[in-house]
């Protein structure tokens, strides 16, 4: 019997095809016209939206709140209790950095975080920046962070006020807390500063949302009179800039998911052309860390999939002089690598658990940071310094609340810094954590990590979240997550599906979840659904499939797979209009795309490919689940017409009775409302969804 009675009857979107042929293959699209055709313009100006597109979204929402109204209580319950497991006057343990320390703050009844610096060794705070004065009357708000300059007189602050990600910067005296004249709008949120602190380089996205271009900038003038550094031409490739500990280096980090080249040009000489360090190769991907006269390179660079690291001279960096250091061990992901003056370090992760190693630089002694649950997270942060043997990391698992660890490279001593509070309350020993394997169609096994509470029934009758990604190489870590624990204290089992297309069993993980591949990602999420049900941790009747993003493209096309498998679908700004946003080369991360999906404007064999699973593009006549798809108005990422498009197609086709349900947050992008505790209130609502689908109202 259907949780949802006496629904108002749904908006349904008009029809209006459009046609599409590529390839000799004709395709039509009945609801093409929800795409707004000045999307670029509005994004910066949501004002702008046509009448129709807005009526329509605004239409969704009151049918959304009709379906929903009855949740109201349960989700002020819900935000009660998850925002009572948070610290509100919150504080970071400070980065020591020359004669600082560097850190941020919360305040009871704030939403935003404040930057502050004490003395190194402690003393009084002084307030550097107030994200909460900042955010007065916005209703949208995120700070990009706050970077000091190497005299620690000046910090770069960038803000987003429309959830469009296009960020603007400014430049703040950090003893007055007065601004600057210096405005630069249309950045990509930070820079990165000149050892003199009297410039800095920066990234500006172009007119559809790509860091295409760098530019440096001279304190005092405009940006019309900034300076370009470096413009990347193909459309296809991320930009990043960045620098080195020891402020001698500029980093320009170009790449896609499988390709990479940095760019470099020594503080000796601001004005120099950057110097390429290795010249692109298809699938062959590098990152760089200094190390004082010499780069540590991690890379696959011959057959290595799952990385090793090399080091080659600073001054002479190009790949004739790399030579190995770390080999690579095949089943054994190196992640991340940073170097110090006396130790290389690296964050590596074998049979699903990481694992922080360290090397003595002068003696190539080595040893670990490990843990002994079952599952867990670690963080490593390392240090500010370059001049250092203490780095920082952080460990949490399910059940354990984050500890934050200062690590002594010489002595190995651990130093427990911080450990995270939960005001209202929280026993370890009331939950159980654990790491199962579901078996997959093809004989792989899938790691899937379970939260329960200790007295939870495991006969089938327990409702479940089931959560998944699946994309970019991404690993959902089984780290502490406060916000789970609603569910599980109602007796739910909360359970993450770590899917192929993350790299968490290892680079092959990856690669067999993308291009080709990418069904195993759908096939290995239902399999960790059959094991459940098999297994009586749940059933089928009371699974609720959630993810976003890319892992809401999982949620469309395990709706249109196994549909009679899941209770309920969450998707958050979900990625489901697959080929036509493939197909769409102006749209922010489309050329960037093709390396994960497939191009199939140029390959007849990837537009097959893309179209035999896209969400959109699968929907059929049958009886769908509850699916609440939730979208953002600027999200540059995940237009909101996926999600618009989606669930008008899904209504029209579906041929039972369950509600299909949008929600579109008209003020805010992909990440969702800004604000500290407003991220609350959405989870809050998602949570009420799956719990009132799941009849434990």
């Amino acid at each position: 019997m259907s949780v949802f009675k006496n629904l108002p009857t749904p908006p349904a979107a008009p029809k209006h095809p459009v046609a599409d042929t590529r390839h000799g293959i004709s395709r039509s699209d009945d609801y093409a016209w929800l795409r707004a055709d000045n999307w670029q313009a509005m994004f910066k100006d949501p004002s702008i939206l046509a009448p129709k597109i807005r009526a329509h979204l605004e239409a969704e929402n009151t049918y959304m709140n009709a379906a929903m109204a009855d949740t109201k209580e349960l989700q002020k319950v819900l935000f009660g209790e998850m925002k009572g497991r948070i610290k509100e006057d919150d504080s970071s343990v400070p980065v020591k950095d020359g004669p600082y320390a560097y850190g941020t703050l919360y305040v009871t009844g704030g939403e935003q975080p404040h930057y502050f610096r004490e003395a190194r060794n402690g003393g009084e705070r002084k307030l550097l920046l107030n994200g909460d004065k900042e955010n007065e009357g916005k209703s949208y708000f995120r700070l990009s962070g706050l970077d000091h300059s190497t005299d620690h007189s000046l910090g770069i602050w960038g803000y987003d006020d429309k959830g469009s990600e296009y960020f603007t910067l400014k430049v703040r005296n950090l003893e007055t807390g007065e601004d600057l004249s210096d405005v630069l709008e249309n950045t990509g949120g930070g820079g990165v500063w000149a050892p003199d602190g009297k410039s800095f380089f920066y990234t500006l996205q172009d007119e559809n949302h790509r860091p295409s271009k760098i530019y440096h900038h001279i304190l005092g003038t405009p940006q019309s009179q900034d300076r370009l550094v470096y413009e990347e031409e193909d459309a296809g490739f991320f930009m990043g800039v960045g620098g080195s500990l020891l402020d001698d280096y500029i980093f320009i980090d170009i790449h896609d998911h499988e390709t990479s080249e940095y760019r470099i040009i020594a503080t000796s000489d601001l004005t120099a052309e950057p110097k390429v360090v290795a010249v692109r190769e298809t699938g062959i991907e590098y990152e760089l860390t200094e190390g004082g006269d010499v780069f540590y390179i991690l890379t696959n660079d011959g057959d290595a999939k799952d990385f090793k690291i090399m080091e080659t001279p600073a001054d002479r960096p190009g790949k004739e002089n790399w030579r190995e250091v770390v080999a690579h061990k095949p089943g054994t992901l190196i992640l991340n690598h940073m170097a110090y003056a006396r130790h290389l370090i690296w964050l590596e992760r074998k049979d699903g658990l990481p694992r922080i190693v360290i090397r003595d630089r002068r003696t190539g002694e080595e040893h670990s940071i490990a843990f002994e649950e079952e599952a867990y997270s670690l963080g490593l942060q390392g240090a500010a310094e370059y001049d250092t043997d203490v780095i920082r990391f952080s460990y949490s698992s399910m059940t354990t609340p984050s500890q934050l660890f200062d690590y002594n490279m010489v002595t190995r001593e651990r130093t427990l810094l911080k450990t995270q509070e939960v005001p209202s309350g929280h026993n370890p020993a009331d939950y159980i954590t654990r790491r199962v394997f579901a078996p997959a169609w093809d004989g792989e096994t899938v790691p899937v990590t379970l939260l329960y509470r200790k007295d939870t029934p495991l006969d089938g009758t327990a409702p479940c979240l089931l959560y998944g990604y699946g994309a970019y190489g991404i690993t959902i870590p089984a780290g502490f997550n406060t916000n789970c624990l609603s569910l599980a204290d109602r007796g739910f089992v909360y359970a993450i599906a770590h899917i192929r297309g993350g790299k968490d069993k290892g680079f092959a993980w990856y690669e067999d979840g993308k291009m080709a591949k990418k069904t195993n990602t759908f096939k290995d999420f239902i399999a960790a659904a059959d094991y459940l049900n098999q297994e009586k941790f749940t059933s089928y009747a009371k699974i609720i499939a959630e993810g976003g993003s890319a892992g809401g493209m999982l949620m469309g096309a395990i709706a249109n797979m196994a549909p009679e498998k899941f209770a309920g679908v969450i998707a958050a700004v979900p990625f489901v209009d697959v080929l036509n946003t493939m197909l769409d080369d102006t749209l922010p991360l489309t050329p960037p795309e093709w390396p994960e999906w497939g191009n199939p404007i140029d390959s007849k064999q990837e537009y097959e490919q893309i179209a035999a699973y896209s969400p959109y593009d699968n929907v059929g006549e049958k009886a769908y689940p509850p699916i609440l798809a939730l979208g953002g108005l600027t999200d540059p990422r995940v237009t909101y017409w996926e999600p618009a498009k989606w669930v008008a197609k899904l209504r029209d086709k579906t041929t039972g009775d369950a509600p299909i349900l949008l929600k579109t947050n008209m003020d805010a992008g992909h990440g969702g409302a800004s604000g500290r505790f407003q991220r609350l209130e959405e989870v809050a609502f998602e949570y009420s969804f799956a719990i009132k689908v799941a009849g434990k109202m």
